[in-house]
């Protein structure tokens, strides 16, 4: 070969890589979502009927091993990990946005598999309707709620 085809191959390979480089930054920063943009994410997909018992399914079937039928991290294959499973069910979960949900279902956390390549976006905005379901509101301290049901029965 030649040195002037070997140059003109290696300023096409350049070529080609400056522009698959062009091509793939603007996609990369897109699919770059970080924990702190996550926080701001709204949920998309609705709750309604057809909603939690779809993502009960999936729960069912990629969740509840680790993290159990409640979510307190305590499924048949928690004790084989560590760090242990999150709990689900507790104030923790509570205190999250729906996006962190979001952000932690897709991209995982050890020992947490990330999910974005298993569910498809939907699926997973549908498991945050889900874990909040297992997040449920504390009861009222007892104290509270005697106090409400008096206040109830002076009104009638």
């Amino acid at each position: 070969m030649s040195r002037g085809f070997r140059a003109i191959e290696l300023a096409g390979l350049v070529a080609l890589g400056i522009g698959l480089a062009w091509w793939i930054a603007p996609r990369a920063d897109k699919a770059r979502l970080g924990p702190e943009e996550s926080k701001k994410l709204k949920n998309p997909v609705p709750l309604n009927a057809q909603t939690l018992p779809a993502a009960k399914a999936i729960y069912k079937e990629k969740c509840v091993n680790c993290h159990g039928e409640t979510g307190k991290g305590d499924g048949p294959e928690a004790m084989m990990y560590d760090p242990a499973p999150a709990d689900l069910s507790g104030a923790h979960a509570r205190e999250k946005t729906d996006g962190e949900i979001f952000y932690q279902i897709s991209e995982g956390r050890k020992p947490m598999p990330p999910f974005k390549a298993q569910l498809t976006e939907e699926q997973r905005w549908q498991l945050v309707h889900y874990v909040r379901t297992l997040a449920a509101q504390p009861a009222p301290p007892p104290g509270k709620a005697a106090t409400e049901k008096g206040a109830e029965r002076k009104q009638q």
